[in-house]
Parts: structure tokens; sequence; C-alpha cells
């Protein structure tokens, strides 16, 4: 170490020890500086010093050895391991693939064809998914508007029952007229008041185009229909339509005549449900927003308490009161010969109709292509059998503790009042809030029966 050579050669080999695994650089350093040591003690063959510093350069020679041979190995080793782990993913692979061609029952080279296609072609994908949505929300408004649609059945069952045997005739009749001839006015001019918008975009008022069905169906260049959503968006709103004027049958029931009920069923579908539709769900001038500056929600309703309940509820409040009541209603103890003469019946068409708003309410989602509109769906359900089952427990106890006995056909009501009540927030309220607008909803309808029979109005339906 007399040398500043050696010292310098020393410190260079002590840093390269600092490294993780002596290296054939770190070594030579080391052997350098150890023969720079040995000549500044001298070169006597008798010298001890010189001895132990030679001594020590054989031990650092025979640890570099050992530690190539390690390293060696360890390099080999990490070699099997890999090329193991990659026959292991290759037979995972074949498995997959395997496994695959056996649920499709194609042969390999379709299924390759297939994945190739399904990994690649990233926009015939999203044009299937898209055909997928499409089919899916066809599907689900046609059965729900096949249910809205069945309510009718349930409309019948009710009035039948409530009204006195020898007119249950003329109920039947004029229910089937108001489907029959509420369809072909609802195809003539009721859409194109609701829902159909021309050239001018849309009106405050009502809408002015797509009358009798025009501009429902487009043709490619080959002459094939082209897909389009309104037919099925004619469909579903065609059931409602007709609801709402059913629902004006039971108030007028056994008075009106025939002729007389069915110019009103042709004005009821033809313009006044189809203009109260558009001034809301038609986004008229209750719809709100930048379009009317009415407020910035608009009104909302999400599947037609207003719109539908309360415009058939209104027109069968007048028209019972124009057409006055059933001769001796009031008179006394004749009145009893007015009761409903078929509770089954009444009972009967309660569950139908109950059974139909899963189809009203639930259908209102207007869809059912995701995650989201399901859940939607779900807690519509959930509220609306909350809310009608409330409805009905509230009135049953009211008409106890008024009457003392247990009244069928009020419980039946109060169930639909609750049903009711319910569809305008449905989509919109938790199930506490549902439970509590059905015990509102039940409130007002038997306050609402009261007063119809205190200032003498004939609602056979009650």
């Amino acid at each position: 170490l007399a040398t500043p050579g050696a010292r310098s050669h020393l410190q260079v080999s002590a840093l390269l020890l600092c490294s993780r695994r002596p290296h054939a650089m770190a070594m030579k350093a080391i052997k350098g500086s150890i023969v720079l040591a040995a000549l500044a003690f001298g070169t006597a063959a008798g010298d001890p010093r010189a001895d132990a510093v030679l001594a020590q350069l054989e031990a650092f020679e025979k640890e570099f050895e050992h530690y190539k041979e390690a390293s060696a190995l360890e390099i080999q080793q990490a070699k099997e391991q890999g090329e193991l782990d990659r026959g292991v993913l290759k037979e995972r692979i074949a498995v997959l693939e395997s496994t695959e061609r056996r649920r499709l029952h194609i042969n390999e080279a379709e299924a390759d064809e297939k994945i190739a296609w399904n990994t690649g072609n990233w926009t015939a994908n999203a044009e299937a998914i898209a055909d997928l949505q499409s089919a899916s929300n066809h599907t689900w408004l046609i059965l729900c508007g096949s249910l809205v649609m069945f309510m009718q059945a349930g409309f019948a069952m009710v009035e039948a029952g409530c009204c006195r045997a020898k007119n249950v005739q003329n109920i039947l009749m004029k229910n089937l007229l108001d489907v029959c001839v509420g369809t072909l006015c609802w195809w003539a001019f009721g859409w194109g008041l609701a829902y159909g918008i021309g050239p001018d975009d849309n009106n405050a008022f009502a809408n002015d185009s797509q009358f009798f069905g025009h501009g429902f169906t487009e043709v490619d260049e080959n002459g094939k229909f082209t897909p389009s959503n309104i037919m099925v968006n004619w469909f579903f709103q065609w059931a409602f339509c007709s609801a709402a004027s059913t629902i004006v049958s039971g108030g007028v029931a056994e008075r009106v005549q025939f002729v007389g009920y069915a110019i009103f069923t042709i004005v009821m579908s033809s313009f006044i449900y189809p203009v109260v539709v558009h001034w809301t769900w038609g986004y008229g001038w209750l719809s709100g927003g930048t379009d009317y500056n009415i407020n910035e929600t608009g009104f909302m309703d999400f599947a037609g308490s207003g719109i539908v309940h309360m415009c058939g509820g209104v027109g069968a409040l007048v028209g019972a009161a124009v057409v006055g009541p059933r001769n001796g209603r009031f008179d006394g103890d004749v009145g009893e010969s007015f009761a409903p003469h078929s509770l089954p019946l009444i009972v009967l068409g309660t569950f139908i109709l109950w059974f139909g708003w899963y189809g009203f309410n639930c259908g209102s989602t207007l869809g059912m292509a995701t995650a989201a509109k399901g859940t939607l769906a779900a807690q519509v359900a959930m509220n609306t059998t909350l809310s009608g089952a409330t409805g009905g427990l509230v009135v049953l106890i009211l008409r106890y503790i008024m009457n003392r006995r247990y009244d069928i056909g009020g419980m039946c009501n109060g169930i639909l009042a609750g049903l009711v009540s319910i569809t305008a927030g449905c989509g919109n309220v938790e199930c506490g809030s549902a439970v509590l607008i059905g015990i509102v909803g039940a409130f007002f309808y038997q306050g609402a029966s009261s007063l119809l029979v205190k200032i003498k109005i004939d609602d056979p339906i009650d």
C-alpha cells in the first residue's frame, strides 16, 4: 500500500465489490490490486507479507469460479422454469379453444373465424349490440302494451259486476266499442296530434303529421322496410288511449245511449286524449325547459296518473253529472237495489287490472336494453305493488269504521285508488313513499266517494 497507484487500484476494487454479484471486471481489479500490494511489500521469496497477499489472491480466484458456476446454474433454472410456464400456458389456451369449439358445435376453422370476427371487427360488434338493444326494447314494449290492453278485460269485469244484471250486455258492448273505435281513431288522428312530428318540428298545442299512419315506414333502395321504432310506440300508446276511453264508460253506465257513447268515444280518442298527451308526454307547452319556459322541470307524470286516469276520470265525472242519476238511485230505501250484483266479477276484474298495471307502469320505462332500465322497472313494480296493497287495506278499515261491516267492493276500489295514485311517481320515489302515497290515495278516494253520494252524482263503479 506504499504507492499511490496501489491505493487507487484498491479503491476501485472496493467500489466494484459493492455490486450485488461479483463479475469478471471486479475480479480482475481485485487481482491487480493484490499483485500491486505484493510488489509494494517486496518480492523477496521469504517475505511472509507477500506470501499472505498471494494466498488471498488464490482465495479470491476460487470464490470467483464459485460465483460463475452459481450464476450459470441460476440462469439454466430460470430458462427451464420459463419453458415450463410457456408449456402450461399453451395447454390452457388449447383447452379454452377446444371448449369454445365444443360449445359452438363447430369445427376448428369455423371457431377460429368466429374468434377473429369477435375480437377484430369492432364495428360489426357495435352494430350487433345496437340491434340486440332495439330488439329488447321492442319486445318489452309489445309485452307491456299487451298487458295494458288486457286491462280492458278487467274494466269489463268490474263494470259488469258493479251494475245491475239487466244492463251487463250493454256494458260489455260499450267496452268492445271502446277498443275497436278507439283503435281506428288513434290510428287516423290521435297519434298524429299527440306525437306526429312534421317538417316544422314540434308544436305547442298539437302536432299535424303522421295521420293515418303516414310516414310510419320507410324503404331502402332494395324495397325493404328499414327498422323503425314508430310502430312499437304507436302500439304501446294505443293501449293507453283505449284505457282512458274505457274509464268513462263506467261513470255513465246504465244511462247513456249506445250511439251517443260511440260519438263520445270518437271525440275522446281522436282529440281530447291526444291533445292532453301532446301537452305533456309529446313535448307540448307543459313540457317545460327552454322550449316554452313554463318552468325548468315541466310537467312530470311517469306513467299517467294525470294524463290517462285523471283525463278519463274527469270525463266520467262530467258525463255522470250531465246524464244525471239512475231512476230511483237516491230515493231512500229504493237505493238498495242498486248494489253490485256480482262481487266475484268485481274481484276478478280488480285482479286483472292489478296484473295489467305492471305493463302500464313498468312499461313506461320505454325500454329494457340496459341494467339501469331493468333496475328502474323493478323499482316501479315494487312501488306499484306496495301502493295498491296499502290503498286496499286502508279503504277496508275506513269502510269498517264507517259501516261496521267489511266492504269487498270498497276494498277493490281502494286497491285501484292506490294503483292510480302511485302511477305518476312510481319511478321517482322510494318504497316508503309509495306506501304513504297509497294511504293518501285511499283517503282521497273515500272522501270523493262520500262526496259524490252527498251531492247526488251517480257513479255506478263508485
